[in-house]
């Protein structure tokens, strides 16, 4: 709260703006402007966003910085910029397990950060998941086969984006693609584009701008109400490539004495 109030106080300054003037601009009353800065109100999350958009900072720096003549905005995209993330507690003040359905998809690109939005998703209660920051989000589509449609992927916070491992799959939140599941194809590097990676070879792999990522979480497990298929029977040319792999072995393996 302080700092919010600080940085609303010294950037209207900054702007050489009255509080009347600086509430005119952004369409409050004078009186929430002087409530703000003494610390008696503070600005609900869209408030927050607007203000954000105003002095053309982050919302994250408006939030957690001391704003003042020695502070300078770190570069955009850069990992090691800390960013706010909403979460919910229960009653003993544990981590809620968030849940993102298909239907809420769209509403949680706009109220990923608003606390009272965040607050009002379903809860899932994991007890394995436990230390950390979890959130489940239901995937559409069969860009991730055999994985269906509307598995339910639970994914934990990645603060730091430059821990992402090409391979690895991971919920990626986009602001043009929205909320999608993939694997990730390159390192996430400022300035460079972020390629994903779908487990159907039907689908081909693509990039987005890391300008454009809100939110990544890696996937550690997943919910499914579709069972497994039985593994299929062999076919003579599976069991021609499982004999041509041991003779392989085999031969490897008399290699590896004869050197001995």
């Amino acid at each position: 709260m302080a700092n919010i109030s600080q940085n609303i106080k010294f950037l209207r300054k900054k702007k050489g703006l009255t509080q009347q003037q600086f509430a005119d601009q952004v369409g409050i009353k004078r009186s929430l402007v002087g409530a703000y800065e003494e610390e008696r109100a503070e600005p609900k999350y869209e408030l927050l966003k607007q203000l954000a958009i105003f002095f053309d900072i982050s919302i994250d720096d408006f939030i957690n910085e001391t704003i003042d003549e020695k502070w300078a905005p770190k570069p955009k995209g850069n990992p090691a910029n800390l960013r706010v993330l909403s979460i919910s507690v229960d009653k003993e003040d544990n981590e809620n397990i968030e849940m993102v359905p298909l239907k809420a998809s769209a509403g949680y690109l706009n109220g990923y950060a608003d606390p009272e939005y965040v607050g009002q998703l379903p809860k899932l209660y994991l007890p394995m998941f436990k230390q950390g920051t979890y959130r489940g989000f239901e995937i559409k589509g069969d860009s991730m086969l055999p994985l269906q449609s509307g598995t339910i992927i639970i994914g934990e916070y990645q603060e730091n984006w430059a821990d992402v491992k090409i391979g690895e799959t991971y919920v990626i939140i986009s602001k043009n693609d929205g909320v999608v599941y993939k694997r990730a194809g390159n390192k996430y590097k400022e300035g460079r584009n972020l390629k994903l990676i779908s487990d159907n070879p039907v689908y081909d792999p693509y990039e987005i701008s890391a300008e454009d990522v809100l939110e990544i979480w890696k996937a550690k497990a997943y919910i499914s109400t579709h069972m497994p298929m039985p593994t299929p029977e062999p076919t003579m040319e599976s069991l021609t490539s499982m004999m041509a792999q041991m003779q392989r072995s085999i031969a490897n393996l008399n290699n590896s004495k004869d050197v001995n």
